[in-house]
């Protein structure tokens, strides 16, 4: 299961989010989004959890906790629709 985390701190590491989503539960996969042209962190992320029940653990223990300074917020993630081809 795919979660997303908002409200990060732009000094918030993949480390950090993977060390306190792993505490519960197994994270395979755990990406910042950065800005193309700056290379720093959009306060944003997402933590990958092959186990459902774990991860539905995790959001419900971690969503509006401080991560630093922020109070960060988790969701599940929504895939992206794919978008129509516009060309003709």
């Amino acid at each position: 299961m795919k979660l997303l985390v908002r409200n990060l701190a732009r000094t918030t590491t993949e480390q950090e989010i993977h060390e306190l989503f792993s505490a519960h539960g197994t994270v395979t996969e755990c990406t910042l989004v950065l800005d193309k042209e700056t290379g720093k962190s959009k306060g944003f992320g997402f933590v990958e959890m092959p186990h459902a029940k774990e991860a539905k653990m995790a959001k419900a223990r971690l969503d509006e906790t401080r991560l630093g300074s922020n109070k960060i917020r988790v969701r599940v993630a929504q895939d992206k629709e794919p978008q129509p081809d516009t060309k003709d």
